[in-house]
């Protein structure tokens, strides 16, 4: 099976904010192509020169096919989501072997971790991380796929020499039911990563920058800073994009924005929003108002600006950021 794969480096100093970002990732190899399963839906693209977008498709699913969870299956009907994976792949014009493949959120745990010092061999540190989080997850850290990072940058209270670790972990049983599928099509998987971390390219982390990402129920929230990720808050909503308010969003992030000033001592700069489509305009002005920053789409971040074509801008509108975000992984 591909784990969530990372081995451990410090980011190079001078790096654009997509390139710093990529490093999150630990320079994963970057495959032409890449496919997302997750509960609103399955997308694939294909990857031509200079990582531009030859081809593209997105298929929503009915609710309840895939289900995410980090503890049981997730997938309740392997043929329906089949069949719309080949209808996919299909339209895409996807005809290589090897992808990258983008699982739910809520699968893979992310955890951000201090420790006075860590193994630089990764046979070494994995088990030091297992054992650190089998307190932290609802399943067995024996039966899970662990990848982690040396992040540049830890909070300014930080002991000084600290390593700050970037560790994202998942239950192998439910990786290996998103792997099936593309090995049941005679296709292989080069990687596996969650849908956030696969959108992260999007947003410019050169100030402290906040991505509230909403797919299905499930928000994601995360603020980036100095080429580090400095807070990662994964929560289950009783609305969708659809029945969201601003309120409730505001409610969601506050935590987070407030442990970060705690812990960084700086304020969040701007707030990108991902996954509400047309509504942002909905939350813009209470957001704006509370937390006293620009508010906007994720489409016209510093980050995408001269790099994305209008219909790959477009594109991050139809529940394909974390497709898109992928494309900019790696770049210099």
């Amino acid at each position: 099976m591909s784990p969530i794969r990372a081995t451990p480096a410090s980011a190079p100093p001078r790096l654009s904010p997509a390139r710093r970002l990529a490093r999150w990732l630990q320079e994963p190899p970057h495959t032409r192509l890449v496919c997302e399963i997750g509960a609103t839906g399955v997308a694939a693209a294909r990857l031509g020169g200079k990582r531009v977008l030859e081809g593209h498709a997105f298929e929503p699913l009915e609710p309840g096919l895939v289900a995410p969870s980090p503890v049981e299956l997730n997938i309740a009907d392997v043929a329906a989501v089949g069949k719309a994976l080949d209808r996919v792949l299909n339209r895409a014009g996807v005809q290589g072997a090897e992808f990258a493949l983008i699982i739910p959120d809520e699968v893979v745990r992310v955890f951000l971790l201090q420790f006075e010092s860590l193994p630089r061999r990764a046979a070494e540190a994995v088990p030091l991380l297992r054992f650190r989080l089998r307190k932290s997850v609802p399943f067995d850290t024996e039966d899970s796929s662990v990848s982690y990072t040396v992040q540049p940058a830890g909070p300014p209270a930080a002991p000084e020499g600290a390593v700050h670790v970037l560790a994202a972990i998942a239950r192998q049983k439910i990786i290996r039911q998103y792997e099936e599928l593309l090995e049941a099509r005679q296709r292989r998987v080069g990687l596996v990563l969650s849908s956030t971390l696969a959108s992260l390219p999007l947003v410019d982390d050169s100030r402290p920058s906040l991505l509230a990402r909403l797919s299905g129920n499930t928000l994601t929230t995360v603020i980036v800073h100095a080429g580090s990720l400095a807070v990662y808050r994964c929560t289950s909503l009783h609305g969708t994009a659809d029945t969201i308010t601003a309120q409730n969003l505001l409610d969601e992030v506050f935590p987070a924005i407030a442990y970060f000033q705690d812990t960084w001592s700086t304020g969040v700069s701007e707030v990108r929003l991902a996954g509400l489509g047309a509504r942002v305009d909905e939350f813009r002005g209470l957001l704006e108002t509370e937390l006293q920053c620009r508010v906007s789409p994720v489409v016209p971040s510093a980050v995408v600006e001269g790099r994305l074509a209008g219909e790959e801008r477009a594109l991050v509108d139809r529940r394909m950021e974390a497709v898109i975000g992928w494309m900019l992984h790696g770049e210099g």
